[in-house]
């Protein structure tokens, strides 16, 4: 199961329905560092130090981070969905093919 550290706008349901599936999952609220305009560069550093996949929805500016800084333990950006479980599901499913180590995983909330 991966590792994973979940930005400050990342639904919070989802990082539970991820923690019930067998992930670990820590939020930048558990670490103290909510509230406090955390740069994007900052929070990649910081889950490369305790080595888990950034949770985002913060797709432009994590896209733009990989490109610049590839050297990472992956980050997962994802569309968001209002269906908290099925957009869990989509992250527990793409990161069960792969390690996320290093990677730019995309996840995108299906078409209506």
């Amino acid at each position: 199961m991966a590792r994973f550290y979940s930005n400050e706008n990342f639904p919070l349901p989802v990082s539970l329905e991820l923690r019930r599936l067998g992930h670990d999952v820590l939020t930048i609220q558990e670490t103290g560092k909510a509230g406090q305009a955390m740069p994007d560069d900052d929070v990649l550093a910081f889950a490369a130090a305790e080595q888990r996949a950034v949770l985002t929805i913060n797709r432009l500016h994590f896209v733009r981070l990989h490109r610049h800084q590839p050297k990472h333990a992956g980050i997962v950006v994802c569309s968001l969905d209002s269906d908290f479980a099925a957009m869990a599901g989509r992250i527990h499913q793409a990161v069960n093919k792969r390690e996320p180590d290093g990677e730019l995983i995309r996840i995108n909330r299906p078409a209506r």
